[in-house]
């Protein structure tokens, strides 16, 4: 990518969105912000989704008052990611909506947008970086461990970033909110909420009854299952439980019980105690590569099959089927059809997939 001079930033009302806009102003670049709008009312069918004045402030000091664009994107909100969350919650899945909204929808909006006005370069308030070496661009962690984001970004294209600039990368929360009071951003003290944006309360079972209204006639009432295959409880809905859940369950045993797997076509939970959460195996699915081409052969990486978990050596093997075998050194905790499984190199994220089955 060419030296930007005009960045498109999108914003959420949020803090860390309104300081990298700061940033970005501070340190001299033409900069126009938008805010993607995911529930608001369908925009027209089949319309092109187009940019909007918004009244958002990203803060108010002068020097930081710049255009500010919305950019209604629930059709595609809908589409992309709230029936992959329901169909994958109807498959026995458990979904990641985040990682799909940030490739199909925040970043493909983004550079929509940045076409609609001329921009040559994107900007995201994510906790991750980006640098360009030996002919590829390389996503890494951000500085802030706590706060990295780099897992939620394995899905994007070299394209996506080769047009993406991400200034909280070096960056902390600390950091961050004091910048945002000195840039007298108006969000500097806002509660971040740590909820999937679409389920209120983070009420899943709520939301796919509502979303969803034949649900509960077509998964109700099935079979509870222990190791041993003897039916020990009703459970009232498969998609309302995930791998590793303990509570709620509804039956009772000496040890604690756990979900172990899902079966969807029987409408069936298997239970087991918590050893049996434990695996070393998985296959993994809709691969993508960012810091390195697709292996054609076995690989040594570093593996990681949720947000906090943390780094563990594996081997990746390409399958014929196009799904990738990989085997962890030490044994994982509930590894759960739906969720990612993301490749690193130290700080450097090598790509990713969505995980098939755990054995």
């Amino acid at each position: 990518m060419s030296t930007p001079h005009h960045i498109l930033v999108g914003i959420s009302g949020g803090v860390d969105s309104a300081v990298a806009t700061c940033l970005l102003v501070q340190q001299g670049y033409r900069v126009t912000a938008v805010n993607l709008r995911l529930l608001d009312t369908l925009d027209a069918p089949y319309a092109e989704p187009t940019l909007q004045p918004s009244s958002l402030v990203v803060s108010d000091h002068p020097d930081y008052h710049i255009p500010l664009f919305s950019l209604n994107l629930s059709r595609t909100f809908r589409d992309e990611v709230m029936r992959y969350f329901n169909a994958e919650y109807l498959a026995g899945r458990t979904p990641n909506p985040c990682m799909v909204c940030n490739r199909q929808v925040k970043w493909a909006g983004l550079r929509h947008a940045a076409e609609l006005i001329g921009a040559n370069a994107i900007a995201t308030g994510h906790y991750a970086n980006r640098a360009f070496s030996d002919g590829r661009y390389r996503l890494y962690k951000g500085a802030d461990s706590q706060k990295d984001q780099s897992y939620f970004l394995w899905m994007l294209s070299q394209k996506d970033l080769a047009h993406t600039l991400l200034p909280l990368g070096g960056l902390t929360k600390p950091e961050v909110r004091e910048l945002a009071k000195n840039f007298g951003v108006r969000a500097a003290e806002k509660k971040e909420s740590q909820e999937i944006c679409f389920v209120p309360n983070d009420d899943y079972s709520t939301y796919l009854m509502s979303a969803m209204p034949e649900l509960a006639e077509r998964v109700a009432d099935g079979d509870i299952v222990d190791a041993a295959g003897t039916v020990i409880g009703k459970h009232r809905g498969y998609p309302f439980y995930t791998i590793g859940q303990r509570r709620g369950l509804g039956v009772s045993a000496k040890e604690p019980l756990y979900v172990t797997a899902l079966d969807a076509e029987q409408n069936r939970i298997h239970v087991g105690h918590k050893a049996a959460l434990m695996s070393h195996r998985l296959l993994a699915s809709r691969c993508n590569w960012i810091g390195m081409e697709p292996p054609s052969s076995s690989v040594e990486l570093l593996g990681r099959i949720r947000y906090r978990d943390r780094q563990t050596a594996c081997r990746v093997t390409p399958l014929e089927n196009g799904q990738i075998e990989v085997v962890f050194q030490e044994p994982k905790s509930a590894i759960t059809p739906g969720q990612a499984v993301v490749f690193y190199c130290g700080d450097e994220v090598l790509g990713g997939g969505f995980i098939e089955e755990g054995t």
